[in-house]
Formats: C-alpha cells, sequence, structure tokens
C-alpha cells in the first residue's frame, strides 16, 4: 500500500504541482505522515535551497558590475544604474532577513561574484579586463551600505 500511495503522490507531482504542494501540506498538518509525497518533498527542499544561493549570487554579481561600472564610468552615470545598485542591495538584504544563514554564503561567494561581474563589467563596457581590480575595491559591508557609492576614477 506504501509503495501504490507515494506511486500516486508522485503522480500527482509531475500532473498538478500546485495540488501536490496543497495535499503535501495537509497530509504533514494532519500527521498522515505514511502518505506523504517524501522523495520529492527532500528534492523540493534541496532546490528551495539551491534557489536561495542563486539569487543571492544573481543579485551580488549585478551590483557589483553596477558599482564598478559608477566607479569607472561617472560619465555615464544615471538613474537607471543608482536604481539597480539599490534594488539589488534591498534583494539582497531582505533575503538576508528572512535568512540570516546566507550571510555565511554571501561571504563565501564574494570573490567568485566580484570575478563573474568583473568578467561581464569588462564585456559591457568594453574596457579591458585588466582596467578592474582583480580584487574587489569595495568591501562586503560597503557594497551592502546603501548609502554607500564609489568614488569615480
Amino acid at each position: 500500500m506504501q509503495t501504490r500511495l507515494n506511486s500516486t503522490h508522485s503522480h500527482l507531482y509531475d500532473r498538478d504541482y500546485y495540488l501536490w504542494l496543497q495535499t503535501t501540506l495537509e497530509q504533514i498538518k494532519t500527521g498522515k505522515l505514511e502518505q506523504v509525497d517524501w522523495v520529492n518533498l527532500i528534492a523540493e527542499i534541496e532546490d528551495m535551497s539551491r534557489r536561495e544561493r542563486k539569487a543571492i549570487f544573481s543579485n551580488l554579481k549585478i551590483l557589483l558590475m553596477h558599482l564598478l561600472k559608477y566607479q569607472h564610468q561617472p560619465e555615464k552615470r544615471s538613474n537607471s544604474w543608482l536604481f539597480t545598485i539599490l534594488e539589488h542591495r534591498q534583494r539582497i538584504l531582505e533575503d538576508l532577513e528572512i535568512s540570516p544563514s546566507l550571510g555565511n554564503y554571501l561571504v563565501e561567494c564574494y570573490p567568485k561574484s566580484y570575478q563573474n561581474a568583473r568578467k561581464l563589467t569588462s564585456v559591457e563596457t568594453g574596457l579591458s579586463l585588466s582596467y578592474f581590480p582583480e580584487l574587489s575595491p569595495f568591501t562586503l559591508e560597503e557594497t551592502l551600505n546603501p548609502e554607500y557609492l564609489p568614488a569615480g576614477d
């Protein structure tokens, strides 16, 4: 019976994701743990963790790109750049407020995110990669500080 239930729930997962979520939630709330589609639930929780980390990395990369552009192209500064800097700072800070433990990942991924931002900024601006410092000219605190904007070259 257990295999048949799991097979039915797995099929529901493939057929109607929202209904699967609602059914799974109800099963957990009512203590019907033997009916829970554990395989897909575990996969979903793992995927949620990856998505949270990916969002932090992506928002940080975009923020760093715009800080680099702001610093190295003062003549091209725009409200659009300021908006992007503010928007991605807010996204990161909101994620950290909801999940403070992502702060450890933010510290861990900062160097790689900066390297990606540096390369993308070089391509976007047409400036040589060597024009941008190998190590981030911004500390993590400056990067996230809503009041911080780098001085121009």
